[in-house]
């Protein structure tokens, strides 16, 4: 069997020739181009690629598949692919790895979804980055005004109409600003951008709605009190197709949601997750599950069952419930059922 590694780069891409059977092998280098890697598939014929996952492996994969070719997509973070105690590395030695790797099924794969699945999750995730940029200014305004002794009320009080027009009161343009007061342009500055910022992501909201009204999925999962429509389409665009989990274990590790298991003789511990996968669905898993405490009973009882009462243990609990949400939408998409609240006997 003839296996082609792709080490890929941004401008280059090593290539290794792999014969599995004897374990001889090829160099090639070029350019990371579509015409390049059609041409270098067409001229070796291999019987499979394997490349690794990066940012650029979603183009790579529909070209070379649109060419009937088999490709295998590796998991860089697996433990097999680490480099330990090497004394050299480099863009050969990675390529030829990973197909050594792929000849005896060491490789621990990635699903790399259609185009148009890998654009929604990539939006949903602009849009994240987008909040994260928002919470960024208004906190800085804050701060901004903290420097000067004046406090701002807590919560969204200050970002309603009145709130705005306040801050706006204080603002002058830099230009024109004292220099004892340069504090007010800053201020200028920031709500200027702050007001950008919120129209384009008001923007980037109605396409989204747009996208989920489009997907029945997204309906059978706001049957869920508490989850909402941002949650709904990104455990819809994570899971993608919901039989390539086997068990609820698999989606919960998919997501990063397990906890690090250390077993060494007789002892045998457990850590935090392992925070693998994507960490937007993981932060809105969390955010929803505060939420759902108020609207959703079997939140509240899956909670208050495994936090104990005891402070220390609300976090676990949280991630918990988290958890269990996910997996109990995953059962939702895979047999393509509404919301039925479990009773407290299966709270799990």
């Amino acid at each position: 069997m003839k296996i082609l590694a792709l080490d890929l780069g941004k401008y280059k891409t090593v290539a290794c020739e792999y014969e599995a059977e004897s374990g001889q092998h090829r160099f090639h280098t070029i350019l990371t181009t579509p015409a390049a890697l059609q041409q270098l598939v067409l001229r070796l014929a291999p019987d499979q690629v394997v490349i690794e996952i990066c940012n650029i492996a979603g183009w790579i994969c529909d070209l070379l598949r649109g060419q009937g070719v088999m490709v295998r997509v590796a998991n860089t973070s697996d433990d097999a692919w680490r480099w330990r105690k090497v004394r050299r590395k480099n863009d050969r030695c990675d390529a030829l790895k990973i197909a050594q790797l792929a000849a005896v099924n060491q490789l621990r794969e990635v699903y790399i979804p259609a185009v148009e699945v890998r654009q929604w999750r990539a939006l949903i995730a602009f849009r994240q980055q987008l909040v994260r940029r928002r919470s960024k200014i208004k906190n800085h305004i804050r701060d901004l005004l903290v420097s000067e002794g004046q406090l701002l009320p807590r919560g969204a009080k200050c970002w309603t109409q009145l709130g705005q027009a306040y801050l706006e009161g204080l603002a002058r343009p830099l230009l024109t600003a004292a220099p004892q007061e340069l504090w007010r342009g800053q201020l200028e500055i920031e709500l200027r951008q702050l007001q950008g910022l919120q129209e384009e992501l008001e923007k980037v909201e109605e396409k989204l709605h747009a996208l989920a009204s489009a997907d029945p999925r997204v309906a059978l999962l706001r049957t869920v009190p508490g989850v909402g429509p941002r949650l709904a389409e990104a455990i819809v665009a994570l899971v993608d197709r919901p039989e390539r989990f086997h068990d609820a274990e698999q989606v919960s590790a998919y997501i990063g949601m397990v906890p690090k298991e250390l077993d060494s003789g007789e002892t045998r511990r457990r850590g935090s997750i392992t925070k693998q996968g994507s960490r937007v669905v993981r932060s809105l898993l969390v955010e929803v599950a505060w939420a759902a405490l108020r609207y959703n009973s079997w939140a509240r009882a899956t909670y208050e069952r495994i936090s104990g009462g005891k402070k220390a243990r609300r976090k676990i609990a949280i991630v918990a419930v988290g958890r269990r949400l996910l997996v109990r939408c995953w059962a939702m998409l895979r047999d393509g059922t509404r919301w039925q609240a479990p009773t407290l006997s299966n709270t799990a």
